[in-house]
């Protein structure tokens, strides 16, 4: 949450004409519901399941796509062996104190909704960390990067002529 995934996906898919898949908006359109909802409505472990069965459904093909997961994606050892088949898995990944300052412009991350957000994503972050450094490939420091820095640095790790 807050590195960038999203914006980043989105810009390197258009710079490099690759199809851009998102497990949060295939799972938005297949439930017909936005993620807030989801997490209010139905709870995180069906939103992990849905995300699981997304990431499932998405092709293995030669041809080269952006796919955009969320954070928690990790958690489930199929998800990691998936990610691996689809292709290179790539972390975007930030300092605490700037995940903290960018998660508090927004206000509807589900797992936020906490009576202390920082806290909250401290704990996360920390939970999380050792999956992102086992799962990824590369990794991609965005703390002090904009999202076309991001995306040259993504092209460069991977040694995309683009």
């Amino acid at each position: 949450m807050g590195t960038g995934k999203s914006s980043v996906g989105r810009l390197l898919a258009r710079k490099l004409g690759w199809p851009r898949f998102d497990t949060d908006q295939l799972i938005a359109g297949k439930l017909g519901m936005r993620i807030s909802e989801i997490f209010a409505q139905l709870g995180e472990v069906q939103f992990r399941e849905a995300e699981t069965q997304a990431l499932a459904n998405l092709p293995v093909s030669p041809a080269p796509a952006v796919i955009v997961t969320g954070g928690g994606i990790v958690l489930q050892p199929e998800n990691v062996r998936r990610l691996h088949e689809l292709g290179a898995v790539v972390w975007l990944k930030a300092e605490l104190p700037v995940l903290q300052e960018r998660l508090a412009r927004r206000a509807d991350r589900p797992l936020l909704q906490t009576a202390d957000p920082p806290t909250t994503i401290a704990r996360l972050l920390a939970g999380r960390e050792r999956f992102y450094a086992e799962a990824a490939d590369i990794a991609i420091d965005t703390s002090h990067l904009d999202h076309e820095q991001v995306a040259a640095a993504i092209r460069d790790e991977l040694q995309i002529d683009n």
